[in-house]
């Protein structure tokens, strides 16, 4: 009696270890080398680990562990251990065959199967698997463990290989389903920003969004540009706080609203104030900081109206940048209000530059000193809204940037006289 509570005792322990070894990253094939590694550590033998193919077709091998032969002769019986003949050659861990979710296994191995490792001991060949699944969810795959030379597989072997595998099916899952989402957010993000509101002729722009990475969570960065009358434009940079499905939704949703309340040709602080009140009135939306600029290019003007935004920068025609002195009111969907215009020059040898925080804020590193980057820099003579966007991103090192950025810019057209 006392033997088998050790030995149960022993499978607790194994378990345990298995959540902290097994899904510590959000890589699915970071996940199959764990699981793989841990049972050949624990079982004493090779390891394999085999992923279905998503959309049918055969399986691939995703991670294998221990001493792996050449052949292909991994054939076992699902869901419990099998030895084979003692004349047989030790079992080897070979290329994953071609099976897929709910295909019947491959016949035993005995007498004249594939050949095992060059120089392996004679003896009994023990064969262990379990699918990727969990509970009735379909199978992602399936995790085969052999061995030679020892005892056979005992049941609380099996019952740990089983708890991996579900274990390591469980993260996969997650993992997948956070990979779908992250395209999902990323996908709507691009169409999003790609497709901004038609300026007038009058005004060039350019702009541009880049994600913090492949594998980061997107954010709700944005930029908009909404038509108004008598020749005028109105420029917009945004940032929904968070990352992730929920925050690209929001983005949306703001932009939305904007699109409405600028059409009724408010100057840019009443905009804010009217989509702060509107925002606040549903608690489900998540603040945002917000810029606006309406650029005049009769008057050769643009005023400016920040809801927790960082200031725009100015480029001259000599390259030179210079941050925009503006007041900062309170980001919108607070519901306080507060904020003011600032009108500023703006001729058609400026190139006017609207951010989002990604593009200049590192961490541990203060705003100021973030921002006194971005004014030090000296681009080449007259840069245009394309050369400002191409040259920013670049020298800032935008493409490495902790979050997401947007970036627009824009220029006045200079009008032509005969």
């Amino acid at each position: 009696m006392a033997e088998r509570d050790e030995a149960l005792l022993d499978r607790v322990r194994a378990m345990e270890r298995a959540i902290g070894e097994i899904g510590t990253t959000l890589d699915e094939t970071s996940t199959c080398r764990e699981l793989a590694g841990f049972l050949a550590r624990l079982l004493g033998g090779s390891v394999a680990v085999d992923l279905f193919a998503w959309q049918g077709g055969p399986a691939r091998r995703a991670a294998a562990a221990g001493p792996v032969g050449t052949g292909r002769g991994m054939s076992p019986e699902p869901y419990g251990p099998h030895t084979t003949p003692d004349s047989a050659p030790a079992p080897a861990i070979g290329p994953a065959p071609a099976i897929g979710p709910g295909a019947a296994p491959a016949p035993a191995i005995g007498p004249g199967a594939a050949p095992g490792p060059e120089g392996a001991e004679p003896g009994p060949a023990h064969v262990l698997t379990a699918p990727l699944a969990v509970d009735d969810e379909k199978p992602l795959g399936e995790v085969t463990a052999a061995r030679t030379g020892r005892a056979p597989f005992t049941v609380d072997e099996a019952a740990v290989l089983r708890h991996a595998a579900r274990l390591a099916a469980r993260h996969i899952g997650h993992a997948r389903r956070l990979a779908a989402t992250e395209d999902t957010a990323l996908h709507l993000q691009r169409a999003l920003v790609a497709e901004p509101g038609r300026p007038h002729p009058n005004l060039e722009i350019a702009g541009g969004y880049l994600p913090a990475g492949p594998r980061a969570l997107v954010g709700g960065d944005w930029f908009e540009t909404v038509r108004l009358h008598f020749g005028r434009t109105l420029l917009v940079v945004g940032d929904v706080m968070g990352h992730g499905l929920d925050a690209a939704v929001d983005m949306n949703a703001y932009r939305t609203v904007l699109r409405e309340v600028a059409a009724t040709d408010l100057p840019p602080h009443r905009v804010l104030r009217h989509l702060d009140s509107v925002v606040a009135e549903d608690d489900a939306r998540r603040p945002a900081t917000c810029l606006l600029v309406r650029v005049d290019p009769a008057r050769g003007a643009a005023t400016f109206a920040s809801a927790g935004h960082l200031p725009p920068a100015v480029f001259g025609a000599d390259g030179s940048a210079e941050l925009v002195d503006l007041p900062v009111g309170p980001p919108l969907g607070t519901g306080v209000g507060g904020y003011e215009p600032t009108t500023r020059p703006l001729t058609p040898a400026e190139t006017l530059l609207l951010f989002t925080d990604g593009l200049v804020e590192r961490r541990s590193e203060d705003i100021d000193v973030s921002l006194a980057r971005l004014a030090a820099l000296r681009l080449p003579p007259d840069p245009g809204p394309g050369q400002v966007v191409d040259e920013v991103l670049r020298r800032l090192g935008a493409h490495r940037a902790e979050d997401d950025v947007a970036v627009l810019a824009a220029r006045v057209r200079a009008r032509h006289t005969t």
